[in-house]
């Protein structure tokens, strides 16, 4: 899928703006010149950032619900996805995109970015389980295995929350191990990027 036709995808069907694709142009520029001195995002995805990184972040947009004044946090954000990228598309000041990653490095990026970008966002350094995780929306994509992402709904988040969790294309195997002991409720759906991918998404409900 060639980049004109994702960015007619994100104005047309994803509720972008011109100013949203205008500011992902300015992330896109800016990750390939970080890229040549550091290893951000695999060099064979450089010249399909678009689609395999933007697109894909970005479909899942459809699933939250930005009105709200709620918050999401967007656990091992890397080079920005998909935190970066919804924190772009939010058009709403008083819900609250949280950024959490290790890497020192990673974050002075997903920071200049939010800078140049005139993105609010909030980036969350160093491990998230020394942080309090209380947003509406739990988000991950390469982050961990199912199973510890099951431990995080059930043992480190704090309220009630939806997660969503981006997998691959070895989605469905990853899927039918991680959930074969566990009466985890979810469900599936497709990616737009590959018909192999898959979106996870469980609504976890605690006492508050």
């Amino acid at each position: 899928m060639n980049d004109l036709r994702v960015q007619e995808i994100l104005l047309n069907n994803l509720g972008f703006t011109q100013e949203n694709v205008n500011k992902l142009k300015i992330f896109h520029d800016e990750l390939l010149r970080y890229n040549k001195k550091f290893n951000l995002i695999s060099r064979s995805t450089e010249n399909d950032i678009w689609s395999r990184h933007f697109l894909d972040s970005a479909q899942i947009v459809k699933f939250i619900h930005f009105q709200d004044n709620k918050s999401l946090c967007d656990l091992g954000s890397g080079a920005g996805f998909p935190g970066m990228v919804l924190a772009i598309f939010n058009k709403n000041p008083n819900f609250h995109v949280k950024l959490y990653e290790k890497s020192p490095l990673k974050c002075d990026f997903l920071s200049k970015i939010a800078k140049i970008t005139d993105t609010k966002a909030e980036i969350m350094t160093g491990s998230y389980s020394s942080y309090k995780i209380d947003s509406s929306y739990i988000i991950a994509r390469a982050f961990k295995k199912l199973p510890e992402m099951i431990r995080i709904s059930r043992e480190i988040a704090k309220k009630s929350h939806k997660m969503i969790i981006l997998k691959g294309k070895n989605a469905q195997e990853e899927i039918n191990k991680a959930f074969q002991s566990t009466n985890f409720k979810y469900k599936l759906e497709n990616s737009i990027t590959d018909k192999q991918s898959k979106i996870i998404i469980s609504n976890a409900l605690k006492s508050e």
